[in-house]
């Protein structure tokens, strides 16, 4: 692996830890998410188009690996609870206001399904354009627009007036 790959690699780390934090809803868990995204994409290196989209390739296999969790505890006999109130706070302005909508808009997005959410944070937060959060997804990209036509809704009809 080249030095720029790797600087390439480490750069998308930010991102993905906080992807990984708002669908596992907790801060451990999501970590763990990340190593096992990192590992396999280092596994995966080869198979990398070096013309293509390193930031939505990452994003796409930490996808994979969430999902395959998700299909392993359903089928487990097992209960795995998930701490709900352990995401990440949102960075606070200093003032009191700003930190209550702040807070309360954490605990909407928390509060919206996995589905509606894993769009909400790819296209509003990471900047992901609707073609790649369907490519990390593996969805149409009209089941893209839908969902987060349908998060916004929710967010809206969540808010306080």
């Amino acid at each position: 692996m080249t030095d720029a790959l790797k600087a390439k690699i480490i750069e998308q780390i930010p991102g993905l830890r906080r992807f990984a934090r708002y669908l596992a809803r907790d801060a451990d868990h999501a970590d763990d998410l990340v190593q096992e995204t990192l590992i396999r994409a280092l596994g995966a290196l080869p198979q990398l188009d070096p013309a293509g989209n390193l930031r939505a390739w990452l994003f796409t296999i930490l996808q994979n690996v969430l999902r395959g969790e998700w299909r392993r505890r359903r089928r487990s006999p097992v209960r795995h609870d998930v701490a709900f109130d352990s995401a990440p706070e949102p960075a606070r302005s200093g003032g009191q206001l700003e930190s209550a909508s702040l807070a309360e808009l954490a605990a909407a997005i928390r509060r919206l399904p996995p589905r509606f959410r894993e769009v909400l944070m790819l296209c509003g937060v990471e900047g992901f354009d609707y073609e790649e959060a369907a490519a990390i997804l593996g969805v149409p990209v009209g089941t893209v627009r839908s969902r987060l036509s349908r998060a916004r809704t929710m967010l809206k009809e969540w808010a306080p007036q």
